[in-house]
């Protein structure tokens, strides 16, 4: 059974007077469905390193991150099962939803399961397991009948030629 809701809550904390306060708390405002089914909303974002802490960026809500030069971009994601998605994975041919970008992603499988599928192999991931994504080509396969919560923080990276 899934235990989040499809829109994500914000909460995010600032200073008034010298003393830590709430600065904001609600449904995070920037959620869309790419795909029936498919719920993505960018949370926060960082456009330097280290980040300005008094600075909040708009966020274009894409399928595949624009993650700002030197940033950060904080993501929830709500992956249905592939079926509902009409995703028919053919041997032998890339996953249809195949992608690479040029980051380092920390993702947390916080609710369902989920395949991660590379290049040649793939693995199951279940709730609690972390991946350490490093710019690789990637795709999520859910084959399961329920929906897989990814919690991820992508950070600008540079590739490194292979060696």
């Amino acid at each position: 059974m899934n235990t989040f809701n499809t829109i994500p809550r914000r909460v995010v904390t600032g200073e008034k007077e010298g003393r830590s306060v709430i600065s904001s708390d609600a449904e995070a405002k920037n959620v869309s469905e790419h795909f029936p089914g498919l719920i993505i909303s960018d949370i926060w974002a960082t456009d330097s390193s280290p980040a300005a802490l008094d600075k909040e960026l708009d966020i274009e809500n894409t399928a595949f991150p624009i993650t700002p030069t030197r940033g950060t971009y904080f993501r929830y994601v709500s992956i249905p099962p592939d079926d509902q998605l009409g995703i028919v994975a053919q041997p032998g041919t890339p996953h249809p939803l195949m992608h690479q970008t040029d980051t380092l992603d920390y993702i947390i499988i916080a609710s369902g399961e989920i395949y991660l599928v590379l290049d040649d192999e793939e693995t199951k991931l279940k709730v609690g397991d972390i991946v350490i994504q490093r710019g690789t080509n990637h795709a999520w396969s859910n084959r399961s009948d329920q929906p897989c919560i990814q919690i991820a923080v992508l950070i600008d990276a540079k590739s490194v030629p292979n060696q």
